[in-house]
C-alpha cells in the first residue's frame, strides 16, 4: 500500500528534521506506523501537531512485549482531522523502570490515558500533572495488563465483595 501525499510529506519530514530521533517507519493494515526514541516523544507530538496538524490524540496504549530488551510499548494513536489521516506514533522501553515523558502539555487529554497506561502496566510518565492509579488502589503492588501477572490474579490482594446475596 502506498503512503498518501500528506503522509508522504509527514514521513518526509520527520526524516528531513528528526531523522536521530526516528527508529523505524512502516506501513501495516492501511496504517502507518513511526518508532521513536522515548526522549523525542514530547518534541515529535509538537511537530505533528503544529505543524502537521495532527491535533486529535484518540488513544494512548500499553503493551508488554515480553522481550528481555525494550519490553514495554507505549502506542500513540494521533488523528490529523483536516487531511482525515492517522499515525500510530510508538515507543519502547526497558522492563527495569519504565519511564517516559508526558504529552499533557501538547494534548491536555493524554492525562487519563498515561493515568491508565501506568495502572495496568506501571510506565510512568515524567512530568504527569496527576501521576496516580486510576483503577486500581493506590497501595496495590502489581500491575494487571503485564505478561507475568496471573490470570486469576493475586489471592488476597484487595478485598472483594461478597457473592452471597445478603438475606433479610
Amino acid at each position: 500500500m502506498e503512503l498518501s501525499d500528506t503522509l508522504k510529506s509527514v514521513v518526509d519530514g520527520l526524516s528531513e528534521n528528526h531523522s536521530d530521533q526516528l527508529l523505524d517507519v512502516y506501513q501495516s493494515t492501511g496504517d502507518t506506523f513511526i518508532r521513536v526514541v522515548p526522549d523525542a516523544i514530547v518534541e515529535i507530538c509538537k511537530v505533528l501537531k503544529n505543524k502537521h496538524h495532527f491535533i486529535y490524540l484518540a488513544d494512548i496504549l500499553g503493551a508488554d512485549r515480553f522481550t528481555s530488551e525494550e519490553r514495554f510499548e507505549i502506542i500513540y494513536n494521533i488523528v490529523s482531522l483536516r487531511n482525515r489521516e492517522r499515525v500510530f506514533l510508538k515507543v519502547w522501553l526497558e522492563e527495569e523502570n519504565p519511564t517516559v515523558d508526558s504529552i499533557t502539555d501538547v494534548w491536555k487529554s493524554a492525562s487519563w490515558h498515561e493515568r491508565q497506561v501506568y495502572d495496568m502496566f506501571g510506565v510512568h510518565f515524567n512530568n504527569h500533572p496527576d501521576m496516580r492509579r486510576i483503577y486500581m488502589p493506590e497501595d496495590f503492588n502489581y500491575y494487571p495488563l503485564r505478561k507475568e501477572f496471573p490470570l486469576l490474579g493475586i489471592p488476597g490482594s484487595i478485598e472483594l465483595p461478597s457473592s452471597t446475596p445478603d438475606t433479610e
